[in-house]
């Protein structure tokens, strides 16, 4: 068991770095095809900034652990939407744009009844993940169109400002930056460390869930989904202490739906599988809930209050220790 642990720290802090060097490779690259600022941004730092989740639930659903990779990505938006938005308001609370939180935060939910349509009748099938992806590309086309005329800022644009503002190295130049060869090595190691994170992950997950007698998915739904959910974690936490609350809650918003359409996506097309049981008899249910409760409790107020975000926090710890079997 302690060593199935050390390996599971460390293929998430592999996964993180991996994530990060990729990204910083990955938008120097794109700066060489000419491609713009903005479109970098919601492409490459927006969808790159989720490899570690990709990672796991990709890995995971390779090696036929389908706890661990719809675990991964129900869980992480379960913990998204309770665990850090609640910290975030915690910290200052948040202002609420009535129109952004309807637009994104419907997505969000309208994705979930879409996993919870497709684990109901075809799996996580490869046609329901080239569907996810599909809606995935019209949401970032939307959101491309919605900065170009000016409109207010989609969940995408706020998730790629938030790591933009944690890691500066991640702000996409008009002109390239640095030599392709440091950008090309960067996005090799940074891809290297995400594969074998991954594995290592993928692994110690199991072996625990063996030893201590559980599901891998209850470790996909608690542990790996909030190791993995760290980045989110930190980058709202920093934009509510600098009470860009606008931002955090687009954060977690944008990172729900990329969760979804993106990873689920890119699971479900390159390695189909099913969704476990007990994610389409208990925990996609959940999230549905926390999902409406949250809207509800910005729009009621036009904010979200630290009592609010004390409430959520609290639901997602009863939610880990039910999940876990200590309650």
């Amino acid at each position: 068991m302690p060593v199935d642990i050390l390996f599971l720290l460390l293929g998430l802090v592999l996964l993180i770095a991996g994530g990060d060097l990729l990204v910083r490779g990955a938008v120097r690259i794109a700066e060489r095809l000419r491609l713009s600022p903005m479109l970098i941004g919601l492409t490459v730092v927006g969808m790159g900034t989720s490899t570690p989740e990709l990672a796991a639930s990709l890995q995971a659903s390779l090696a036929g652990s389908p706890g661990i990779a719809l675990g991964n990505i129900v869980g992480s938006n379960i913990a998204n939407t309770l665990l850090i938005l609640g910290v975030a308001a915690l910290i200052a609370p948040i202002a609420v744009n009535a129109r952004t939180l309807w637009r994104d935060g419907g997505l969000g939910i309208l994705a979930a009844l879409a996993l919870l349509a497709a684990g109901a009748t075809v799996g996580l099938s490869r046609g329901a993940g080239l569907g996810f992806l599909a809606i995935m590309v019209g949401y970032i086309y939307y959101a491309y169109r919605q900065e170009r005329v000016g409109a207010p800022h989609s969940a995408a644009y706020d998730r790629e400002v938030a790591m933009e503002e944690i890691d500066p190295a991640l702000v996409p130049h008009d002109r390239p930056e640095g030599r392709l060869p440091v950008a090309l090595l960067l996005f090799a190691v940074g891809l290297a460390l995400i594969v074998g994170g991954g594995s290592l992950l993928v692994n110690a997950a199991v072996g625990i869930a063996g030893q201590l007698g559980v599901s891998d998915t209850v470790i996909g739904l608690t542990v790996v989904a909030v190791g993995t959910s760290l980045p989110e974690l930190v980058t709202s936490a920093a934009a509510a202490w600098r009470r860009q609350g606008d931002i955090a809650l687009g954060n977690v918003l944008g990172s729900n739906i990329y969760n979804i359409l993106f990873i689920g996506g890119l699971t479900g097309a390159i390695a189909p599988t099913g969704v476990p049981a007990s994610i389409m008899a208990f925990d996609l249910w959940v999230l549905l809930a926390v999902s409406v409760v949250v809207m509800l409790f910005a729009f009621s107020g036009g904010r979200l209050s630290r009592k609010e975000g004390f409430v959520l926090v609290a639901a997602y710890v009863a939610y880990a220790a039910y999940t876990a079997g200590l309650i």
